[in-house]
């Protein structure tokens, strides 16, 4: 490990932009300020037209270890995510074997701690008989506990009414929602086998994934989470119709919060007709005006976080007819530099991305020491450049699946460098041979 000073970047922390240096000692944060001078032993980075970020947290994603690593895995996923500019990221439990035991879910950070680049943490999973060991988690130790309202990828899906109940009243830590209701999509899904048979449209997922699935769903959640005062995070909002579930302000004052992720701010239904299979996605990405009415609801806080749902699936099985194509995008390798251009388009300001991608996860899951340039704090950083563009090529894709939607695609934006702990894990958005990352600590 090396010590570094960062020198002359433009900064962007919770809510002020400024220039300034940065020095890193170890693992942390030693200092910012203006006109630092190298110690003896530094290397100094000359981010002179450099923007310095707080890495993105990343609190939703499926790396698919362990039961499906030929998708992908720790190791592939986190490469992907530093050359992309995420310091951090949460997996969730819909693994093979599913994680709802305690044995499980520690296999999970051992697999971690020997292959993962990035920080890491794992969420555990609900299902209709594992009360128990969801009332014994440790919120120190486990971020939040996920909850599957309906059959997605993995079938991991709580049915039972009781133990729903259960969890929103007994879970000590966030319960994390996935909100679309099965009998409407069954329903819808039946309908459109009768009309086309085996031969379903791919553009017909959203009808079929309709918003009054998701928003039905996430009326229930918010009521429930109300009745029994349950911190409650819904994940991967796609619809305009469930803003109104949800309300402005800042996370921390909030026990009901919202998610949406990356590809429902940059595509809508009518992507279908190109990118077919590629952007199938639970919730499915539905109509241009809910895709305007998610990024003015991020941009006034309506809406908390903005994460990846990044889940990777082999092109060949995306290729697939519509029933046997499987839903998940692979997109943590490029999702910060596609929400960027929401920036540059206006939709809302840095600060405020840096916010919903950073500041808030860290506030909402109370991760210790992270999410912020502070000094003190673990030296977790994305070092972006504005004025270099890039185009996305399959050949640049980390990501074990080997495929992107981006692919084609020019961001007007660079990930210059990535640092994890202090160390330099990524630089020019190839991932470097750096150190593992941590697991993740929770002050609660």
């Amino acid at each position: 490990m090396a010590d570094w000073l960062i020198k002359h970047a433009e900064l962007v922390n919770e809510g002020r932009r400024f220039h300034a240096d940065l020095r890193i000692h170890g693992q942390r944060i030693a200092e910012i300020g203006g006109d630092l001078s190298a110690h003896d032993g530094e290397q100094v980075f000359d981010a002179s037209g450099l923007w310095l970020l707080p890495g993105m947290i990343d609190d939703h994603v499926h790396f698919r270890e362990p039961g499906y690593t030929a998708k992908a895995d720790i190791a592939s996923e986190s490469r992907a995510a530093v050359a992309g500019g995420v310091t951090s990221f949460i997996d969730m439990p819909n693994t093979q074997p599913a994680t709802l035991t305690h044995a499980l879910l520690e296999d999970k950070y051992a697999i971690a701690a020997r292959t993962s680049l990035a920080n890491y943490a794992f969420h555990f999973g609900a299902s209709n008989d594992n009360l128990d060991a969801i009332r014994a988690l440790d919120p120190r130790k486990v971020p939040g506990v996920k909850v599957f309202l309906c059959e997605s990828t993995g079938n991991l899906c709580v049915s039972d009414p009781t133990a729903l109940e259960g969890v929103f009243r007994d879970a000590p830590v966030p319960v994390l929602v996935h909100c679309e209701d099965s009998h409407i999509i069954h329903a819808n899904l039946d309908r459109a086998k009768a009309e086309y048979g085996d031969d379903i449209p791919m553009r017909l997922h959203p009808e079929i994934r309709s918003r009054e699935a998701c928003f039905e769903s996430t009326k229930w959640a918010v009521e429930t989470a109300r009745r029994h005062d349950t911190r409650l995070h819904v994940l991967h909002v796609s619809t305009a119709d469930e803003l109104a579930l949800f309300e402005h302000g800042p996370v921390a004052d909030k026990r009901i919060t919202a998610e949406t992720c990356v590809h429902f701010l940059r595509y809508s239904d009518a992507d279908y007709a190109t990118l077919a299979g590629k952007i199938k996605c639970n919730p499915a990405i539905k109509a241009a005006s809910d895709r305007e009415a998610l990024t003015r609801a991020l941009a006034d806080t309506r809406i908390d976080i903005l994460a990846t749902d990044h889940a990777p699936h082999l092109a060949s099985e995306k290729a697939n007819p519509y029933t046997s194509c499987p839903s998940g995008i692979p997109l943590i390798q490029f999702a910060l530099q596609s929400a960027l251009e929401c920036v540059f388009r206006g939709d809302f300001t840095l600060e405020r991305l840096v916010d919903a991608y950073a500041h808030a996860p860290a506030t909402l899951f109370a991760i210790e020491g992270r999410g912020y340039l502070r000094e003190g704090w673990f030296a977790d950083l994305t070092l972006v450049d504005p004025n270099k563009p890039q185009v996305v090529r399959a050949e640049q894709v980390l990501s074990k699946c080997g495929w992107s939607p981006f692919e084609g695609d020019t961001f007007r934006t660079n990930i210059a460098a990535t640092f994890v702990n202090g160390n330099l894990a990524a630089r020019d958005g190839k991932a470097l041979d750096a150190a593992p990352g941590m697991r993740l600590q929770f002050d609660r």
